[in-house]
């Protein structure tokens, strides 16, 4: 059975071999065994239900909870040539019909159904009928009371199990904590299935928490120097700020779209099919968007607004980078976000226990956002996973932050805090400490307090970024049925009687913050043109199709394509993410395409990209003045870049060189004359040669000897 799924894997998604765990996933179900997979977003979910469907006999159920992506779902397997459909509300009764009669006839591979849909007495009663592969439960966490994406029709699933006992069940979630894990488990009754958990490390994402002032301005920082060009998504709290957001995008000329449950369901579909299909486009959010989102370059999600849990933030941020190229996850972060998120806390209907529960949550992703050592490490420890090392590919691991000792202004914050009886808030407070006299603060004698005016050395931004320090770390709570005012808790009374110290992270200014991490253009120059023909072409052709580009073909792919260069079907056939449907469907195309740009010699290589771009300009018979004068660099580097080409047989120094015969040999002779002295070599050629050619012209010489 194994070696048919290996084959399947090729001849029809198109990949050589699985992922760890991946296979073993495949194999329990295949023999009828139930299984609960947690493997992050990205990680290959779907092909662990995809292949025992197609393996088993009859059609495999899979449980979706977002009807709007059932479609692109659908339109990714029929290009695979995959027999899939969906039912839900989005269709005519008579294209429900026939849909349901392919079910009862078995016609179908793999059918996709919202969970409030599947439990139906009519849709029971059609799979009552009908020949079952399989169910698969998407987005399981979903069955989580504890969870962020609670849906309490998940938790009638249980009944499938007992309705169908010999059918296999597979519930899958990137992002699920123990206690999440354990109602899983309870409330889908998989207490004999197999528990298969992934790593949940996504090394190819740059995780940066931005705090400061003006979080739009440096949302807008993040996106010119990092992803100009690249479709991304942004997270806000609220319907107004997502609209407002989006509106200031367009003004700065980039396309955003809203997304909220606000909208009309068209006007939301309308702009979820545009992110999908059409490139650059950046939509602007709340949490009601995502789940399930399949769009593999997507480069960037930032949150202009703190979620409510660590569960939340991953799954959130795992929607950029999908394709395993770099990608950034970026958050701004204020008092404000703190305040905000514990209202929503304290103003919840849940009972106390879940109340407890939504606290703690909060209070580990404050923790997230104080952290001043790597942020991945503290992200894989909340899922019990320990890593033994740092990533070097956060902001705290790339720009280490500073800390100092805060215990004096600590001490003066929450001394201010008692002695105004516990009974204001962050604004009030700080300007007591900074000495401020104003009506308020005179009609309550608070200008009599031993606090008043003793922080004046610190900021009014900076005692800021200290009460929000005091209140993440569980100093100060907010009472919000007293509008916000502060108090003290039990832990900060070591720290008040002198009897601890205390220090907190050190805010960058904010001209020297890591705003994110550039993303490496994948394409080196020398490709750049096939590269835009090669995207150009899949756009017509998924066009053609109504389906969004990478379903025809992902990014990865088509860069694969641009380094092995194929020239005939079979070396085509051994790109990855090309399986037998789409060889037979696009190959051709993509091959005419690939032979109009045929490489030169002098550009077949592994230098950088800014000698390519050197070397591209020197193809087209620009000389080393026209070089200089169009790539705006130093004659100096334009020459080093030749003299690379010249030293690995790409150029002769003839070409690039207007020497004769005699100056030439002239310059080898100094050179080899000089070969025992190592330090400074070229200079002392420079000198002997009487100072007669330029540094360029020796090191390209150099290069050829």
């Amino acid at each position: 059975m194994l070696d048919r799924a290996n084959g399947i894997l090729k001849s029809i998604f198109g990949f050589a071999q699985f992922r760890p765990s991946q296979e073993k996933i495949i194999e329990q179900i295949l023999q009828g065994n139930d299984a609960l997979v947690l493997m992050p977003t990205g990680g290959g979910k779907s092909l662990c239900y995809q292949i025992p469907a197609l393996l088993r006999e009859g059609t495999g159920i899979v449980v979706s909870p977002l009807i709007a992506l059932m479609q692109d779902q659908v339109d990714t397997l029929k290009e695979l040539g995959v027999k899939a459909a969906f039912l839900n509300s989005s269709l005519e009764f008579s294209e429900a019909r026939i849909i349901e009669q392919q079910l009862l006839d078995n016609q179908l591979d793999i059918l996709y159904v919202a969970p409030e849909r599947l439990l139906t007495e009519r849709m029971l009663q059609l799979l009552d009928q009908s020949t079952l592969s399989l169910f698969a439960i998407d987005e399981a966490h979903c069955v989580s009371q504890w969870g962020h994406d609670f849906r309490p029709e998940y938790q009638q699933l249980k009944h499938l199990h007992t309705r169908y006992p010999s059918i296999p069940r597979i519930a899958l979630t990137a992002t699920a904590d123990q206690r999440t894990r354990d109602e899983i488990i309870l409330q889908l009754q998989l207490q004999e299935a197999n528990i298969f958990i992934d790593s949940f490390d996504r090394p190819n994402i740059h995780y940066a928490i931005s705090d400061g002032n003006n979080p739009k301005q440096r949302l807008w920082k993040f996106i010119q120097e990092n992803h100009a060009d690249n479709a991304g998504i942004i997270y806000c709290l609220s319907r107004k700020k997502v609209e407002a957001i989006a509106e200031w995008l367009e003004e700065q000329g980039r396309t955003a779209l809203p997304y909220h449950a606000g909208l009309s369901a068209e006007i939301r579909q309308i702009n979820q099919q545009r992110f999908l299909r059409e490139e650059a486009v950046i939509i602007v959010a709340t949490i009601a968007f995502g789940m399930g989102i399949d769009k593999p370059d997507v480069r960037f999600v930032a949150h202009l607004s703190l979620p409510k849990s660590i569960e939340a933030y991953y799954q959130e941020t795992g929607r950029a980078g999908r394709d395993g190229q770099a990608a950034n996850a970026w958050m701004a972060y204020g008092l404000q976000d703190v305040i905000t998120l514990r209202q929503f806390s304290q103003d919840s209907s849940a009972d106390e226990i879940h109340k407890r529960v939504e606290h703690h949550k909060l209070e580990a992703m404050l923790g997230l956002c104080e952290l001043v050592t790597c942020r991945r490490y503290a992200l894989l420890e909340y899922f019990d996973e320990i890593s033994n090392e740092s990533c070097g590919n956060c902001d705290n691991c790339l720009n280490p932050p500073q800390k100092w000792d805060a215990t004096k202004s600590a001490q003066m914050a929450l001394s201010c805090v008692y002695r105004t009886e516990q009974r204001f808030g962050v604004n009030y407070i700080v300007d007591i400490l900074l000495g401020k006299t104003n009506e308020r603060i005179q009609r309550n004698s608070h200008d009599q307090l031993s606090t008043f005016g003793i922080g004046q050395e610190i900021s009014t931004a900076e005692w800021r970024v200290i009460m929000r320090q005091l209140i993440a770390i569980g100093f100060l709570e907010i009472d919000m049925e007293r509008h916000g005012a502060l108090r003290l808790t039990e832990n900060c009374r070591p720290l008040l009687r002198g009897e601890q110290s205390l220090e907190l992270r050190k805010v960058e200014k904010q001209e020297k913050s890591i705003s994110g991490k550039k993303v490496k253009h994948a394409v080196r120059p020398q490709d750049s043109t096939l590269w835009e023909s090669l995207r150009s072409l899949r756009l017509s052709l998924a066009e053609e199709s109504g389906v969004p580009p990478y379903v025809i073909f992902h990014d990865a792919t088509l860069q694969e394509m641009l380094k092995r260069r194929p020239v005939s079907q079979n070396d085509m056939s051994r790109i990855s993410g090309v399986g037998d449907q789409k060889l037979s469907r696009f190959g051709q195309k993509f091959l005419n395409e690939i032979a109009r740009h045929p490489l030169p010699e002098l550009l077949d290589n592994n230098l950088s990209d800014t000698v390519n771009e050197t070397l591209i300009l020197f193809q087209q018979g620009e000389d080393v003045e026209k070089i200089v004068s169009k790539r705006e660099l130093k004659h100096a580097t334009i020459y080093a870049h030749l003299s690379e080409a010249i030293e690995v047989g790409l150029l002769d120094v003839k070409e690039v060189l207007d020497l004769d015969e005699r100056e030439y040999d002239e310059i080898v002779f100094a050179i080899e004359s000089l070969e025992d002295e190592e330090q400074g070599r070229l200079k002392q050629v420079y000198e002997a040669l009487e100072e007669s050619y330029d540094y360029g012209i020796l090191r390209c010489v150099q290069a050829s000897i």
